[in-house]
């Protein structure tokens, strides 16, 4: 290996895109810069109510190149010309629609405003009944192609998604050839091959998220998808049989976009992924633990040996895929829909009077507004962290479920609501705040609870992502609920991490992504241990939240 050769993880999130530059042979971060998608921090092509949360290509685009740009002009000089590889992690599912050469609908001046032409964003909804329907018509088919995803489809995934576009949006019906999801088209578009039938399809995003197996050929049968909805007929043979794990070289940066990002033409890109996957990777996951990625939700990610599997199917859960995470092990995952979402929604709750009344009062300037407003955003969260804390635990008297966004695991249902159960004239807002914080910590001990019950060994525990460095207060009780100590990856950037060790191993660095982790892991920088003299009372809290969840189901 030679020295001074870097690779650049891109991880791209919710809210923004991220660029990792990293020494190969050092493991050591070079520069990071973060950008936030202007769009949709200006909350376009969204509308909450309806549970519509959509991004635009450009979003992407944008920011990449300036993360990119940023990142360069922050390392030492010549870096540019000695990157060797990049790779890609997004959120998913994720998908858009796209014309015959793979673009997705929005680049197209007809639809550059059009959300439904929109990548479609894993939070958005608004395809609960599409899922129904896959759901109800997988259990009457010859094969049950929601069998390696839990049991279970989900609103959050490819198919409803754009089924539920494809009937909305007539406009949107007569353009769309195929359809891809961001983690496919960031790598395409770099290397010049974005046309749908001959992009590297990512195992990962397949697997977990398009019913793909290689059981059954690939995707469901047209058979299958025809029968589902004529509309989707066709659609099979613009996508793919073929899936790529991470650890796959789909090609090198092209001249134009190695000029638009300061690089070179050697660069060599690897297949995509979800970003939680590359985040278990950069926490350096092995069998045995279960890795937490704590953020806006969270996303619980594991890797199996063949043998410890034994063809058993975990119901319930977001998949697993043979190679999803680690080439040679299957992939677990499972998650929340909410988590970091539910400590937000309470927060823009209590600031609802300030933003409304001090906005428009005139006792204040408008430099005093904004100072006071915020001042209180920066500052409420913690604040309730500090006096919920106080809180002694047998006072902790209030019930919560974590379904604010629906539920993903165990057994996905995003139909699902939050509750709160307790409420008294007494009841104060750090109390609240508490009971949210022991919900979300509740949500993760039934997924580890479902994991274990289906015999899956778990020896350890660990998080990642910006709640789990920054709040002790939820990785105390997260530890306590669960009683199992949580040991926190030191990386500030898990994801972006995971995907340069990936990027190393395709651009010939490492003959492989444990080696890879071996060199260029970060290790750990905290661990949580439970209170012993806790685990009587959230024993009897977590068999009543299970209690209210079931009465929140029925009705």
């Amino acid at each position: 290996m030679k020295h001074n050769q870097y690779v650049i993880g891109m991880d791209f999130g919710t809210d923004s895109c991220r660029a990792l530059i990293m020494d190969v042979a050092e493991g050591a971060e070079i520069a990071t810069a973060v950008k936030y998608y202007p769009r949709w921090a200006k909350g376009l092509y969204c509308s909450p109510k309806d549970n519509q949360y959509r991004q635009h290509p450009s979003d992407y685009i944008e920011t990449m190149v300036d993360a990119v740009k940023e990142a360069l002009s922050k390392s030492p000089e010549g870096t540019s010309e000695r990157v060797i590889g990049m790779a890609f992690d997004t959120t998913g599912s994720t998908p858009a629609l796209t014309d015959r050469n793979g673009t997705p609908l929005a680049l197209l001046s007809e639809f550059a405003d059009n959300p439904n032409a929109m990548f479609i964003l894993w939070k958005d909804h608004t395809a609960i009944v599409e899922a129904a329907e896959i759901n109800e018509k997988a259990k009457q088919w010859e094969v049950d192609y929601t069998a390696y995803e839990g049991g279970i489809y989900s609103s959050e995934w490819d198919w409803s998604k754009v089924l539920h576009v494809l009937r909305a949006d007539s406009s949107i019906r007569k353009a769309a050839y195929s359809w891809v999801e961001h983690c496919d088209w960031m790598p395409g578009l770099l290397t010049g091959n974005t046309k749908p039938e001959t992009i590297f399809r990512s195992r990962c995003a397949a697997g977990h998220k398009a019913m793909w197996h290689a059981s059954w050929n690939g995707l469901p049968s047209e058979a299958f998808l025809s029968s589902l909805d004529p509309l989707l007929a066709g659609f099979r043979e613009h996508l793919y049989t073929e899936t790529y794990p991470s650890d796959t070289k789909v090609g090198y940066l092209t001249p134009e976009w190695a000029d638009r990002l300061g690089l070179t033409t050697q660069v060599a890109v690897a297949a995509g992924a979800l970003d939680c996957h590359f985040g278990a990777v950069g926490a350096q996951i092995k069998p045995g633990a279960f890795v937490r990625v704590i953020g806006t939700s969270t996303c619980d990610i594991m890797v199996v040996p063949y043998e410890e599997m034994q063809g058993r199917l975990i119901p319930g859960i977001c998949g697993q895929v043979d190679g999803s995470v680690i080439p040679g092990m299957i992939g677990l995952e499972a998650g929340q829909s909410a988590f970091g979402d539910v400590y937000a929604w309470f927060k823009q709750l209590l600031l609802w009077p300030f933003k409304t009344l001090v906005a428009s009062s005139e006792l204040l300037d408008p430099s005093a507004k904004a100072t006071l407003t915020d001042l209180l955003d920066v500052d409420l969260i913690p604040a309730l962290t500090q006096w919920a804390e106080k809180i002694p635990i047998e006072e902790s008297t209030l019930l919560a479920t974590d379904w604010l966004n629906g539920r993903r695991t165990p057994d996905a249902d995003q139909r699902l609501k939050g509750t709160i159960t307790g409420l008294t004239l007494g009841t104060s807002a750090p109390l609240i705040f508490r009971a949210l914080v022991e919900a979300t910590a509740f949500g993760s001990k039934a997924i580890i609870d479902r994991f274990v019950e289906n015999g899956i060994t778990i020896k350890e525990v660990i998080g990642i992502g910006g709640i789990s460095q920054k709040s002790s207060f939820v990785m105390q009780v997260l530890a306590d609920v669960l009683n199992r100590p949580i040991k926190v990856a030191k990386a500030e950037q898990s994801c972006a991490l995971g995907a340069a060790m990936f990027a190393a191993v395709v651009a010939g660095a490492y003959p492989d992504i444990s080696q890879a982790q071996d060199a260029m892991g970060q290790g750990f920088m905290k661990e949580y241990t439970p209170n012993p003299l806790h685990q009587e009372h959230y024993r009897r809290a977590y068999q009543k939240y299970l209690e209210i969840g079931t009465f929140s189901e029925k009705i």
